[in-house]
């Protein structure tokens, strides 16, 4: 893992979030790696309990920049929850995954999809007629059934937990991820 990668990525989603409320940023370490597309989730966490996750599942800018944007969204646009406020930021962690390119999962009905799930390795995206969800792996610590997991994937997209069609599409990816230390 890319420790000095993980510094620049999480010192850029913190100064995105911390610059709305116009506090100075801190210095961020340059990385090679910022200036390349990416795709990036910033998932925000108080006392352990999500705050806010926006991200991008496609590399379409630079990641220093697909981080800052995903950071102001996860703080202040994550339809969940009402918009950070500045004494929040303090307890607040942030964590950001970076995204492998997702790939299709072949499968011939639902329990073969499930069977092929790694649970702790693959993020899953859930697509059908138009409507789309993501979990990202770090979900599986509070869903480690792949049958639940699956359930609760389709509610995201909007569909019923029992919900199945032949036009369902798969796509799976995985992460590199980074988070605060505790004491932030």
């Amino acid at each position: 893992m890319d420790n000095a990668l993980g510094l620049a990525l999480l010192t850029r989603a913190r100064n995105a979030i911390a610059g709305e409320f116009g506090i100075a940023p801190q210095p961020e370490p340059d990385h090679p790696a910022l200036r390349e597309p990416g795709a990036a989730f910033v998932t925000l966490t108080q006392d352990g309990q999500l705050r806010g996750c926006i991200g991008s599942l496609e590399a379409h800018r630079p990641l220093a920049a697909d981080v800052t944007a995903n950071a102001r969204f996860a703080a202040f646009h994550d339809p969940r929850f009402p918009p950070l406020t500045e004494p929040e930021l303090a307890r607040t962690r942030v964590e950001v995954s970076l995204l492998t390119p997702a790939v299709p999962l072949v499968f011939s009905d639902e329990a073969d999809a499930i069977r092929q799930m790694q649970p702790g390795i693959d993020g899953m995206i859930f697509e059908c007629y138009g409507q789309r969800g993501t979990f990202l792996p770090q979900v599986w610590e509070s869903l480690p059934d792949p049958h639940r997991f699956f359930s609760h994937l389709k509610q995201k997209a909007g569909f019923s937990p029992d919900f199945w069609s032949p036009d369902v599409k798969l796509y799976r990816y995985e992460v590199q991820k980074w988070k605060e230390p505790e004491n932030n």
